[in-house]
């Protein structure tokens, strides 16, 4: 006999040690010095958030009055998982192989992409994932592949230089990785390249992606760019998506 509680999509729980009983785990720091009234101001707030049966599993001293807390409590919310509707980029990713017969069978041509990360920040993890030639989890990068022609720019790259530089190498598309994005500085910083790109006049001739952590395909599309990558895409996917994208408008 199958004892096996069936899952109901339409009221969705956390899941710890059974099947719905709510419970979850949260980290946070309070400005508050490390003792046992910290510990008390983290429990009582996580029952303010709404979770029953708060309890501070754990509490370290971080100095100069601050304290780190993880807490497990149980929520008493439930979700539809039925109903939720995530804008995704509608590509079938292909494997290296299937987008270079792609391109040589539709574009004709080395596709050119220019990468890089932007603005102030330092963390290239993102773009090499998706361009270097070891690529990432098993995944080549673009500059692995025969049809395309990676250019990697590095980081902290002006968007100027960036625009720029796609202008010199009439690139068919462009890549920006953005991995730090403390109080959003991602956002003015990819909306600024979206406005160089159309003062040049080639917004509409180039496709146009973002990709990072906090990074998804609504954000990307209000922000102006054709598709947005976020953790768990890989080489692949982003070169199904362009060379697709090319054929699509015809900028062959």
């Amino acid at each position: 006999m199958d004892k096996v509680q069936k899952v109901d999509l339409t009221k969705i729980k956390p899941y710890g040690d059974t099947l719905n009983d709510g419970m979850v785990q949260l980290s946070f720091t309070l400005p508050v010095p490390y003792g046992e009234e910290a510990k008390e101001a983290a429990r009582i707030l996580a029952g303010q958030m709404g979770f029953e049966e708060p309890n501070v599993v754990h509490s370290s001293n971080l100095g100069k009055g601050y304290t780190h807390f993880i807490v497990y409590g149980k929520s008493t919310h439930t979700i539809d998982f039925t109903k939720i509707e995530v804008p995704k980029v509608e590509v079938d990713s292909m494997t290296m192989e299937e987008v270079e017969e792609y391109i040589r069978g539709n574009i004709k041509r080395e596709v050119t992409i220019v990468g890089a990360c932007t603005g102030t920040d330092a963390h290239t993890v993102g773009i090499d994932a998706i361009m270097n030639m070891k690529g990432y989890a098993g995944h080549f990068g673009l500059e692995r592949y025969k049809m395309v022609r990676a250019i990697n720019m590095g980081s902290q790259v002006p968007n100027e230089e960036l625009v720029a530089k796609a202008i010199e190498e009439k690139a068919d598309a462009i890549l920006v990785s953005q991995v730090v994005t403390q109080k959003n500085v991602h956002i003015p910083n990819l909306t600024q390249l979206v406005e160089l790109l159309e003062a040049e006049g080639i917004r509409d001739k180039i496709v146009l992606c973002c990709g990072g952590p906090r990074i998804n395909h609504e954000l990307a599309k209000e922000l102006g760019y054709d598709a947005g990558f976020g953790t768990g895409s890989y080489a692949n996917d982003v070169a199904s998506f362009i060379v697709t994208e090319i054929v699509k408008r015809n900028l062959i």
